[in-house]
């Protein structure tokens, strides 16, 4: 069975990856690489940027996250950072984000991911959502799984506590109306694109 090639510098993004994809019965390998991104705030482009670059080096298929998160209220500027979340520093001085957002009543935000699939052929997208807020103070334990400092502030809709307050059956049943990038793309890789592989040998 072909393995997919899960691309990323972040380590707790690989095993909550690698989790996932063993609840399903499927393996995942893992290559650590960090792609420079292009200077866009737009997802979509990101994610295809990496995923050519990752498979211009591995010659497999492959696949990248990319990730924004998007501050409703974020003073001068609504949306931000957006698919600059890692460039502008923000998740690396969560102190300094929560200063600037000291005076804000409506602290929304919404984490949107998107996944990009390459072959060498066809790629495929796949997006998820998770909206909330963000918490006036750092919140939860050091967590390896963490998939950014985010977590340490960031409230799922319809909770009390932070992603890293929650325990790991609490982050993965929570009722938030989220939905999962990773998850929408490891039920069609499983169902669909293996299946037509197995069609065309």
């Amino acid at each position: 069975m072909e393995i997919p090639v899960y691309v990323t510098g972040n380590k707790g993004k690989y095993f909550s990856v690698k989790e996932k994809f063993e609840r399903m019965y499927l393996d995942v390998d893992f290559f650590i690489h960090d792609a420079e991104e292009p200077e866009i705030n737009d997802i979509k482009v990101v994610a295809k940027h990496k995923v050519d670059e990752a498979y211009e080096i591995l010659k497999r298929p492959c696949f990248v996250i990319d990730s924004g998160f998007y501050i409703k209220n974020y003073p001068g500027c609504p949306g931000y950072p957006g698919a600059f979340v890692k460039r502008s520093g923000i998740s690396s001085d969560i102190e300094g984000l929560l200063d600037t957002l000291t005076s804000v009543e409506d602290r929304e935000a919404t984490f949107i991911d998107c996944l990009m699939f390459y072959d060498g052929n066809e790629y495929h997208t796949f997006y998820g959502y998770s909206g909330g807020s963000i918490a006036r103070e750092v919140r939860g334990n050091e967590n390896e799984k963490a998939r950014s400092n985010l977590w340490y502030v960031f409230v799922p809709k319809n909770h009390d506590k932070t992603l890293a307050e929650m325990g790991d059956e609490e982050r993965k049943n929570r009722h938030d109306g989220s939905n999962s990038a990773i998850l929408d793309f490891i039920q069609w890789y499983k169902e669909e694109y293996l299946r037509i592989k197995r069609l065309s040998k």
